[in-house]
């Protein structure tokens, strides 16, 4: 029977001892997924004659024979017990190399020196160091080539000899699983690559040519056994464009389902809300938001539903545009319903779109008439925590159109909230929401609503073009006049633990000043988080997670009371986090707008929306545990009146972590769009489109959107031919079953996201 990519991966390991932690160590199951397990990165293979270009540090591989071994025995010095080293001389390409093995017991060093016996060959890896003039391999992962005259080693050392027979220059460095080597898996995948038959192409021959991109069978034996570092970057350009590839036909896909789809158009009709809003507003909007809201204007007017992800800086004015948008919708004779993804968030949109229309919004029974020549509309708040009674009559003016703008949270998705001509539907910060709410929202219009997506986090190009590629992108690039400047600050609690008590002088000052202080907390009480929050997770180069530094997390409610008894005696403190009683919310929140709180002490529920210009200072705790872009957010929180703005980063992470290097990031710089590639860059290719559980065909494994603009451009262009000659790909059989298998997966779920 022909082994396939479609093969069991039994089909290749046969009864080998390790299968078991293929499948369940690697989640791989077929022949395919071994196959497409790609190493994440590759080792020079050292050529010991040439010592003088090795360097301190460097990573290496050593093809060698043992020329001698011997145990020594020393003192630990941590312990000051006796401890036992075996130290090996390895010929190897002419010259010499040191490998030493440290251990606890003299029977595991006489055992290693056995195994390590004059006449030995093997593979060795480890970090090249220098000690006593002579170059040296301290603990290094090996394998040996046993005798094959013993019986019960025979096999083992054929095996690994057919592990190393074709070692070229570059050794493949794979993602593994407690238990499996790297020449376990480069063994299987040499068998796999050998007896493998029918390996069909998606990408057909003549877009192979156009874009120079290798055949998948070569592609897979240039990964796996490169023999010169072009040769992995021809493979992988090959894997990374394949990839793109998918996505981009995907995403062209939808948006030409999305322009085939009819809707109302809302051109304003004869209603004056939004000329009326305009002629009171005090001052005048940016070019950026002239020129968006001509352009969402003029997609409001087609017969087709607008898609557009509006996206800028925190305070560049996006709620205005998104106002102005709702507005037009009302003088269109429709409704507008603004999601926003926390309960504080909603409440701010409330208040302050109320604030911005004055007497333009309508209270008590004056909805729908007019106030002179000036008509107005009900803006209603619905929110979970309200009651039936409370519901009641917000309900009723939804249902008959009177409410012209809906705010609300989670609570608009039920069944009971009916609207009488949904015609735009406003998403604030989009990430927090997943396909099932967005559509749940979408589906109570009687024809497909106008969708606007608003994001305080600036994506980059190719994320835009990748994440958000069905939908059209508006940028503001303007801050309004009145932000001022935040200075943001590191504070190293490893290096320095005394500046802790500077912090809390700091805001002490900034409070007597008459300025107001935030102070952010991961936890809310104890080890509890905030609803939705999760900590920041760090990667190492290899992909392998980094564990977060160990300390007790500053939680508010313990902080809020540590602080009102130590530090900050006698000034004004409260707290705010999303499990108190919604009245408590709002009444804290109103306190602090006013400026009757002198420090607020919350969670990420201040992250977006709430807006006190007095507020001039953030200390944010243990902020390694946040991740760039909510850092960013949470920083824009800050510096919005006019008032020179302090952000102080709080943390425990060691230098050199990728947690500080994050933090040294944000406090460099305040430039959202540069903050992002960093972000993106951390979060690395798996978390682009989230983690599939379906598969690799349908899992974005090899793509980067920074690193890969270029491919991404060019596979964008190529979907983009392809689906204007063949728009269901019935010439391209295979790319349209990759297609539909990436629409099927939690992949295409999160791309619904945008």
């Amino acid at each position: 029977m022909a082994i396939t990519l479609e093969s069991p991966i039994e089909a290749v390991l046969g009864t080998s001892k390790h299968a078991a932690k293929f499948t369940k160590g690697l989640g791989l199951r077929t022949v395919g997924d071994l196959l497409y397990h790609f190493p994440r990165r590759y080792l020079r293979t050292a050529d010991l004659s040439q010592t003088p270009q090795l360097h301190e540090g460097e990573m290496l591989t050593v093809l060698g024979e043992v020329v001698r071994s011997a145990v020594r025995q020393h003192t630990d010095r941590r312990t000051g017990r006796p401890a036992y080293r075996v130290e090996t001389q390895l010929r190897a390409g002419g010259a010499d190399l040191q490998l030493t093995f440290f251990s606890k017991s003299q029977r595991v060093a006489e055992w290693r020196k056995g195994v390590l016996a004059p006449g030995v060959r093997g593979v060795f890896v480890g970090k090249a160091g220098s000690f006593r003039n002579q170059w040296q391999l301290a603990n290094p992962q090996m394998v040996v080539f046993g005798d094959p005259s013993d019986a019960s080693s025979a096999g083992e050392a054929a095996d690994n000899e057919l592990a190393v027979e074709a070692l070229t220059e570059l050794f493949p460095i794979y993602p593994l699983t407690a238990g499996l080597q790297h020449w376990d898996v480069m063994r299987a995948v040499r068998f796999a690559r050998q007896v493998v038959e029918d390996v069909t192409d998606v990408i057909p021959e003549q877009l192979r040519e156009t874009y120079a991109v290798p055949g998948l069978r070569e592609a897979l034996d240039l990964i796996h056994a490169p023999h010169e570092p072009g040769d992995v970057q021809r493979a992988q350009h090959r894997f990374r464009f394949e990839e793109a590839l998918g996505l981009q036909l995907v995403l062209g896909r939808r948006r030409r389902a999305l322009e085939a789809l009819a809707t109302t158009a809302r051109t304003g009709g004869t209603g004056n809300l939004l000329a009326a809003f305009d002629d009171r507003l005090p001052f005048t909007l940016t070019t950026g938001q002239q020129e968006i809201g001509a352009e969402i204007e003029a997609a409001l007017a087609r017969p087709h539903p607008m898609n557009r992800l509006l996206q800028g800086e925190v305070g560049s004015g996006k709620t205005l545009v998104a106002l102005r948008a709702m507005l037009r919708v009302v003088d269109s004779g429709g409704q507008a319903a603004l999601l926003a993804p926390t309960e504080v968030l909603a409440q701010q949109h409330h208040r302050s779109i109320t604030a911005m229309l004055g007497d333009l919004a309508a209270s008590g029974m004056s909805g729908g008439l007019f106030a002179g020549d000036q008509e107005q509309t009900h803006v209603e708040l619905l929110t979970g925590s309200m009651t039936k009674t409370q519901r009641k009559e917000p309900l009723s003016r939804i249902t008959t159109g009177e409410a012209g703008i809906v705010i609300g949270t989670h609570a608009l998705l039920q069944d009971q909230v009916m609207f009488d001509d949904l015609g735009l539907v406003v998403v604030d910060e989009q990430h927090r929401f997943g396909v099932e709410q967005r559509a749940a929202l979408t589906d109570k219009a009687g024809t497909p609503p106008h969708l606007l997506v608003m994001t305080a986090t600036p994506i980059p190009r190719t994320v835009a073009m990748t994440v958000f590629g069905d939908l059209e992108v508006s940028t503001l690039t303007e801050l309004p006049a009145g932000r001022a400047e935040i200075q943001t600050n590191l504070v190293s609690l490893v290096d320095h633990p005394a500046w802790i008590s500077r912090v809390w002088e700091r805001v002490k000052e900034e409070a007597e000043k008459g300025h107001q202080v935030y102070v952010v907390a991961p936890r809310i009480s104890g080890d509890e988080p905030e609803q939705g929050e999760r900590d920041q997770r760090d990667f190492d180069a290899d992909g392998n997670e980094v564990a977060a530094t160990k300390v007790q997390l500053s939680a508010v409610d313990e902080v809020a009371d540590e602080l009102t008894h130590g530090p900050l005696q006698g000034l004004k403190v409260a707290k705010l986090h999303g499990k108190l009683p919604a009245e408590e919310k709002e009444r804290t929140m109103s306190a602090f707008a006013a400026g009757d709180i002198d420090v607020l002490i919350a969670t990420t529920v201040i992250e977006v929306g709430v807006d006190v210009p007095n507020a001039t200072t953030m200390v944010i705790l243990d902020a390694d545990r946040f991740g760039v872009s909510q850092l960013h957010q949470l920083r824009g929180r800050i510096g919005r009146g006019g008032l020179h703005g302090l952000c102080l980063l709080v943390s425990h992470a060691e230098t050199g972590t990728p947690a500080r290097e994050r933090l040294d990031a944000v406090a460099q710089t305040t430039d959202g769009f540069e903050l992002s590639r960093v972000d993106l860059d951390q979060r690395r290719e798996g978390d682009v489109l989230g983690a599939s559980q379906s598969g690799r065909r349908s899992s974005l494994e090899s793509l980067r959107v920074l690193r890969d603009e270029e491919t991404i451009l060019r596979a964008r262009e190529a979907a983009e031919k392809l689906l204007s000659s063949d728009a269901d790909l019935e010439r391209t059989p295979l790319l349209a079953e990759r297609v539909a298998e990436i629409e099927e997966t939690t992949s295409a779920d999160y791309l619904e996201k945008s």
